[in-house]
């Protein structure tokens, strides 16, 4: 059965459920970023993408599971690449969280 489910692999298929694994792993870790930045907008997008991109992926590897292998390598290769951008990204510092003064009763 196995052997069966190799041999029907479709090559464009394998490639784009790569690609979108890859994308949305991507995704992820900037959505992650936005949300330790605490970046309201940024997070809500990044998060928006995250799902719209997965779509493609599950879509495809439940017709054959097999092609969990290909959304394994592209989950990979996006996180990857994300973090290593992220890392050589000249970036804003992140915003100091200073709690609320404190108001003592006179």
């Amino acid at each position: 059965m196995i052997f069966n489910m190799i041999f029907a692999i479709n090559p464009l298929v394998a490639l784009g459920v790569v690609a979108s694994t890859a994308a949305t792993d991507a995704a992820y870790v900037f959505f992650t970023a936005a949300v330790t930045s605490r970046r309201r907008v940024w997070a809500a997008n990044w998060s928006a993408i995250w799902y719209m991109l997965s779509a493609f992926a599950v879509i495809s590897y439940t017709e054959n599971a097999f092609y969990v292998v290909f959304a394994a390598l592209g989950s990979w290769l996006g996180a990857y690449a994300s973090m290593t951008w992220l890392r050589h990204a000249k970036s804003l510092p992140l915003p100091r969280h200073d709690p609320p003064p404190r108001h003592d009763p006179p």
